[in-house]
C-alpha cells in the first residue's frame, strides 16, 4: 500500500536539508483499533509483531488519513532511496499555567515567532511531534510543523541586538523553555534488556527462534540446542558491543548538562543557574576563564578565543568576533555569507580566552539548544546513522527470497506427498514447515556477525577502531581513496624555508630561514610580528603552525596582560607583542594588536589593525597570494609577480603574501568594516613555507596504485602546491601531464567558460575558451587531449562549483581523470565524494579532522586520523596519525568480505543439499519405485535424518577446506578455520551418535 499526497494530508519536513522526510496525516480510528487488538490476540503476537517490523502496515490498519492539523498520528517517510517509514504520536504541551491572561500573552513572545504562531487559542496549548530528538510544533499559519529550539533564520543583524541584547523577560523564557524543552543533549546507556530484545525481534532471530520450537516438536534436541547456543552467543556478542557504544556516547555527552552559566535577565539583571534551563534568544554573559560553552550561541559584543578541536580534531585557537550591527533588511547569516561562524561559539567547544569591548563584558545570544546545536546534530549522526546501500546486502536478501520460494515450492510437494501416503495432518503440518527451517538457514545471521567481530578485533589490535561495523564489508570494495593533503600525507608542521621581500614594485634578494643574520626592522618585519591570531595558553604560544612558525622567527614575544592603556582606544584588552631577548633591536617599545579581522576559508585571508606604542595605527593582511595581490594597489605590485609565485609552488613550497596599509588618524578600528581595511594595500612579498611529506606517503600510495586503487588529494591548498605535493608522493607520474581546468563566469551574463591549460608549460592551448552552449565542440576537444598521452586533471574549488552547475555534462568526464582538487572548501569536499559515488566508485575518505568531517560522514568509509571528539562522526579512526592505516582497513575489509561471501556459499550449499535430500527422502517414502526394504529404510525417521546428515558433512568439509586453501584473505585464520570445521563436523557426529 502506497501513499497518495493529498492537500493537507501530506507536507515535507526539513525541506531541503540532509534529514528531509515525508510526513502524513492519520486519525486514530476506534474500530479499527479494536479489529488489531483481535488480530493481535488471535495470531498470538504475530501480527503485533508484523507491525513491529512494518510501521506503516500498522498506522495504515489502525488510522484513517487526514488533515496534519486533524492529525494525532503522524507518518514520516524519508526522501533518500530506502524510503523508511517511522511513525510518531502527536502530543499536546499546554502553556496556560504561563500565560495568566490575555494581557499577559503579547509579553510571552513576539508576534513574528514561531512561538507565538504555535500556540492555539483559547486553549492556549502547543501541537507537537518529536524526530530524532528534536521537537516540531505546528505552526497555525503556515500549517505546517517547524522546528523549535533554535533562533528564527529570518532575524537581521541589528534585530537580534535590538531585540536579544538585553535579554528575555522572565514570562518570555518560560514559555520558551516549556516548548522547546530542556537544553541538555542527553543519552542514556540503553538498559541491557532492551538491547536483548530488540535483537531478539530482528526477523532472523524470530525465523530461528520458529526453527527451534519446531526442532524441538520432532524431538530433534541436539541440533536445536547447537543453534540456540550459537545464536546467545552471536546476541550477546552483538548487545555487548552496543552496550559499549552507548555506555562511551553516554560520557562523552553527560558533562554538557552539568555547566553553571550567566544569563541577563531583562529587567531582572545577571542570574546564575543550570544551563538546562537556558532557551533560544538567552542573553549569556561569558567570563573570564576557561568556559565550556553549552549551547550555540552568537557573539554579539567582545571578541573570544576559543578551542574548536571537538569540531575540527585540532586543538588550534580560533578567534571569534562579535556580529556587527549592520542596518538593512537581510537575514543575519545572509549579511555573513559564508563567515557567519566567525561570529558563532558552538556548543562542546571552549573558550579559553575572552576580551571585552567598550561595555566591559563579553555577551552572546543563545542560538541554539539541545540536539539542535553542533554537538547535538553531532550525537545524532551517531544515534541515527544514514544507511548505507551496499550491494552484498540487497544480493543477500535476494538470496533469501529465493530460498524462501524454494522452500514454499518443497512445503507444496511435502503437503501432496504426505497427504497421498495416508499421513495424519499433524505430521503433515510439521513435515512440510521442517522444510523451510531447511531451505533457509537460520544460522546465517549468527555466521555473519561472527565474522564481522573477528575482524574488528583485529582492527582495534592495530589501532583502528571502528563505531560502524557493517562498514568493515564495504572497505573491501573500496576503489578510490580521498586525501587531504596538509596533516595526512604530509606534516603536520610547516618550516619557514624564506622570505621573498618587496621593495619599490621589485622582488628583492630573498631572506633564507635559518640564517646568520636577522631580519631588518620594515613593514614585512611588522606584518610577521602582528599579522596572526595567536594567543598565550598555559604557558605556551597556541595558534595556527603557520603563523606560529612565521611568530618564532622573528624572536619576539606576547605579552598577554591585559587591560593596555593604548592611546586614542581607551582601555581595551589588546594583545601586545614586545621584543624578545634574543630579537635584534628595533625602535619600537611594542606594538599592539587592536582588530583581528580573522581568516576566512572563503576570503582566503586574514587582517589585523595594529598601532606602534606611540605610533600610528596599521593595516597588515596575510593570506593566499593571488588574493593578496587583488587587494593591493597595481603599482605596489611586482611585474614578475605570477612567475616567482609559480617558481615556488611548483617546488612544492606553501606560499603566503603579505600586504599593508596606514590608517588616517582618530579613526576607531572597532569602526572599520572589513571592506574598508582589506582595500589599496600595498604589496609588502611573499613568505615561503615547506611542508614535507611523511614517510609511509610514498609506500602506501604506491601499494594502493598496485592494487588498482585510485588516489585523489582533496586539500584547501594552493593548486601548485597540491599538484607538486601528489608529483612527489607518485599520485602523479613523471612521465604523465597534468592539465590546469579553469573555470569562469561570464560578466553580465548566466552563462559561463572553461579553459584547459597545461600546468607545466602555464599557458592555453588552442582547445580553449569553451562556452556551455557548445557541449559537442567541448567533448571532442576534450577527446583530443586525452588521446595526445596520459593526463591529470587539476581544479580548484571554484572552478569545480561552475563546471557542477554550468558544465554538468563534463563532470563525469572531468572526476574520471582529476587527481588534484584545490581550494576546496569543507561544503565542496563533501560533494567531491557524492559525485565519486554517483560514478559508481567506493569512496574512501582519509583526513585528519580539519574541515574534512562532511567528506568523512558522507563517504563509504571514512577514516580519521584525529583521536579528538570529531572522529566519533567518522566510521574509522586511527590511533597513529599515519595512512598506513589504509591498506590495513582495505585487507581487512577484503578479507571480511571474503568471509562473508564464504559464508553465503557455504550456507547455500548447505541448505540446497539438505534440502534437495530429505525431499528425495519425502519422494522414497512412498515405495513406489525402489524396492520395499529401501522403503522400508526410507520410513525410518531416524535414518531419514542420519542420511541428510551424512550428506550435509560431507559436503560441508569438502567446502570449507577447498576456500581455506584458496582463500589467502578470509577473515577467518587457519586455525580458526580448523577448529570451526571440527565444531561442526563434532556437533553432527554428536547429534548422529546420539540419535542412534
Amino acid at each position: 500500500m502506497g501513499e497518495n499526497p493529498a492537500k493537507n494530508h501530506y507536507a515535507q519536513l526539513n525541506q531541503g536539508e540532509e534529514n528531509e522526510m515525508e510526513i502524513f496525516g492519520y486519525k486514530t480510528q476506534g474500530c479499527r483499533k479494536a479489529l488489531c487488538i483481535a488480530g493481535y490476540i488471535l495470531s498470538c503476537g504475530a501480527l503485533l509483531l508484523l507491525f513491529y517490523w512494518k510501521p506503516e502496515w500498522d498506522v495504515w490498519a489502525n488510522c484513517t488519513r487526514c488533515s496534519l492539523e486533524e492529525a494525532d498520528i503522524v507518518l514520516l517517510r524519508t526522501t533518500d532511496e530506502f524510503r523508511i517509514y517511522s511513525r510518531k504520536t502527536v502530543t499536546w504541551i499546554s502553556v496556560s499555567a504561563l500565560i495568566k491572561s490575555r494581557l499577559d500573552y503579547p509579553a510571552t513572545a513576539e508576534e513574528d515567532s514561531v512561538f507565538s504562531k504555535a500556540i492555539m487559542k483559547p486553549s492556549l496549548q502547543v501541537k507537537s511531534i518529536q524526530v530524532q530528538r528534536i521537537r516540531y510544533v505546528w505552526n497555525i499559519y503556515a500549517k505546517q510543523f517547524q522546528k523549535v529550539g533554535a533562533l528564527e533564520d529570518h532575524h537581521t543583524c541589528s534585530a537580534i541586538h535590538a531585540k536579544f541584547g538585553s535579554g528575555l523577560t522572565c514570562n518570555e523564557r518560560n514559555v520558551r523553555k516549556v516548548i522547546c524543552g530542556p537544553n541538555t543533549i542527553d543519552v542514556p546507556v540503553i538498559p541491557i534488556w532492551k538491547l536483548l530484545i530488540k535483537e531478539v525481534l530482528n526477523p532472523f532471530y524470530v525465523f530461528q527462534l520458529f526453527s527451534v520450537c519446531l526442532w524441538f516438536a520432532e524431538d530433534y534436541m541436539e541440533y536445536a540446542t547447537a543453534i540456540i547456543i550459537m545464536s546467545l552467543l552471536s546476541i550477546f556478542l552483538t548487545v555487548y558491543d552496543l552496550r559499549q557504544q552507548s555506555v562511551k556516547l553516554h560520557r562523552l555527552v553527560e558533562s554538557h548538562n552539568n555547566i553553571m552559566v550567566t544569563v541577563c535577565r531583562n529587567k531582572e539583571g545577571f542570574q546564575e543557574l543550570e544551563s538546562h534551563h537556558l532557551v533560544p534568544g538567552d542573553m549569556l554573559v561569558l567570563k573570564e576563564g576557561k568556559t565550556l560553552l553549552p549551547c550555540d550561541a552568537i557573539l554579539i559584543s567582545g571578541q573570544c578565543i576559543v578551542n574548536e578541536s571537538m569540531l575540527t580534531g585540532e586543538s588550534i585557537p580560533v578567534t571569534k568576533t562579535h556580529l556587527p550591527q549592520a542596518d538593512n533588511f537581510k537575514p543575519w547569516r545572509m549579511h555573513c555569507a559564508e563567515d557567519y561562524k566567525k561570529h558563532v561559539l558552538f556548543c562542546g567547544t571552549e573558550v579559553i580566552q575572552t576580551k571585552a569591548d567598550d561595555t566591559g563584558v563579553v555577551k552572546a545570544v543563545v542560538l541554539r539548544t539541545g540536539f539542535n546545536t553542533a554537538k547535538g546534530d553531532l550525537v545524532r549522526s551517531i544515534l541515527y546513522p544514514k544507511p548505507m546501500n551496499f550491494k552484498l546486502y540487497r544480493d543477500a536478501l535476494r538470496f533469501l527470497m529465493c530460498l524462501i520460494a524454494f522452500a514454499a515450492i518443497g512445503m507444496i510437494y511435502t503437503v501432496c506427498v504426505f497427504a497421498l501416503n495416508g499421513e495424519e495432518a499433524g505430521e503433515v503440518v510439521k513435515k512440510s514447515l521442517d522444510v523451510i527451517t531447511i531451505a533457509v538457514p537460520p544460522a546465517l545471521p549468527a555466521a555473519l556477525t561472527t565474522g564481522i567481530i573477528y575482524t574488528q578485533r583485529r582492527l582495534k589490535k592495530k589501532g583502528i577502531f571502528c563505531i560502524s561495523p557493517q562498514r568493515i564489508n564495504m572497505c573491501g570494495q573500496l576503489n578510490l581513496i580521498c586525501f587531504d593533503k596538509t596533516g595526512t600525507l604530509t606534516e603536520d608542521g610547516l618550516d619557514l624555508w624564506g622570505l621573498l621581500p618587496c621593495e619599490r614594485n621589485c622582488f628583492q634578494d630573498i631572506h633564507s630561514f635559518p640564517a646568520d643574520h636577522s631580519l631588518p626592522w620594515g613593514p614585512v618585519f611588522r606584518a610577521m610580528v602582528v599579522c596572526h591570531s595567536l594567543i598565550v595558553w598555559e604557558g605556551k604560544i597556541q595558534g595556527d603552525p603557520l603563523d606560529v612558525k612565521m611568530f618564532e622567527a622573528t624572536n619576539w614575544v606576547i605579552d598577554d596582560s591585559s587591560g593596555h592603556q593604548i592611546e586614542g582606544q581607551g582601555s581595551t584588552h589588546a594583545t601586545v607583542v614586545r621584543p624578545g631577548p634574543k630579537a635584534s633591536s628595533a625602535p619600537v617599545e611594542g606594538v599592539a594588536i587592536l582588530h583581528q579581522f580573522p581568516f576566512s576559508s572563503a576570503l582566503q585571508r586574514m587582517s589585523v589593525i595594529a598601532q606602534e606604542i606611540g605610533g600610528e595605527q596599521q593595516v597588515f593582511t596575510k593570506g593566499a597570494p593571488e588574493m593578496v595581490a587583488m587587494l593591493c594597489r597595481a603599482e605596489t605590485v611586482p611585474l614578475n609577480f605570477e612567475s616567482k609565485l609559480l617558481l615556488y609552488t611548483a617546488q612544492g613550497f606553501r606560499v603566503i603574501g603579505l600586504a599593508c596599509k596606514s590608517l588616517q588618524a582618530g579613526k576607531q578600528s572597532t569602526d572599520l568594516t572589513r571592506e574598508e581595511v582589506e582595500s589599496d594595500l600595498t604589496f609588502l612579498g611573499l613568505l615561503i613555507m615547506e611542508n614535507r611529506l611523511k614517510r609511509e606517503t610514498k609506500p602506501v600510495l604506491e601499494e594502493l596504485s598496485a592494487a588498482r586503487i585510485r588516489s585523489v588529494m582533496v586539500t584547501g591548498d594552493n593548486i601548485q602546491t597540491a599538484v607538486t605535493v601528489a608529483k612527489n608522493a607518485g599520485m602523479i607520474s613523471a612521465t604523465n601531464r597534468v592539465i590546469l581546468v579553469e573555470a569562469n563566469k561570464i560578466p553580465g551574463s548566466f552563462s559561463a567558460s572553461i579553459t584547459w591549460k597545461p600546468l607545466e608549460e602555464n599557458k592555453t592551448e588552442d582547445y580553449r575558451g569553451l562556452q556551455d552552449d557548445s557541449p559537442p565542440t567541448t567533448e571532442r576537444r576534450i577527446r583530443l587531449a586525452l588521446a595526445s598521452g596520459q593526463y591529470h586533471f587539476a581544479m580548484s574549488g571554484k572552478s569545480y562549483q561552475i563546471v557542477a552547475q554550468h558544465f554538468r555534462h563534463l563532470l563525469p568526464k572531468l572526476l574520471l581523470n582529476g587527481t588534484v582538487f584545490a581550494r576546496m572548501s569543507p561544503g565542496q569536499k563533501s560533494s567531491l565524494v557524492e559525485e565519486f559515488q554517483k560514478l559508481d566508485y567506493f569512496v574512501g575518505m582519509c583526513g585528519d579532522g580539519a574541515n574534512d568531517c562532511g567528506a568523512l560522514k558522507v563517504a563509504h568509509a571514512g577514516i580519521s586520523l584525529s583521536e579528538q571528539e570529531a572522529s566519533v562522526a567518522s566510521p574509522f579512526t586511527s590511533r597513529t596519525p599515519s595512512i598506513a592505516c589504509v591498506p590495513e582497513l582495505i585487507r581487512e575489509g577484503r578479507a571480511a568480505l571474503v568471509t562473508s561471501f564464504c559464508m553465503f556459499k557455504y550456507m547455500a550449499l548447505y541448505s540446497t543439499i539438505q534440502y534437495l535430500g530429505v525431499l528425495l527422502l519425502y519422494w522414497l517414502k512412498t515405495g513406489k519405485i525402489l524396492p520395499i526394504n529401501f522403503s522400508q529404510w526410507a520410513q525410518d525417521p531416524s535414518w531419514t535424518k542420519r542420511r541428510w546428515r551424512y550428506w550435509t558433512v560431507f559436503w560441508m568439509r569438502a567446502y570449507v577446506c577447498e576456500k581455506g586453501e584458496s582463500s589467502q584473505l578470509n577473515a577467518f585464520g587457519n586455525y580458526q578455520f580448523l577448529f570451526q570445521d571440527l565444531a561442526i563436523t563434532t556437533v553432527i557426529g554428536v547429534t548422529t551418535r546420539a540419535s542412534q
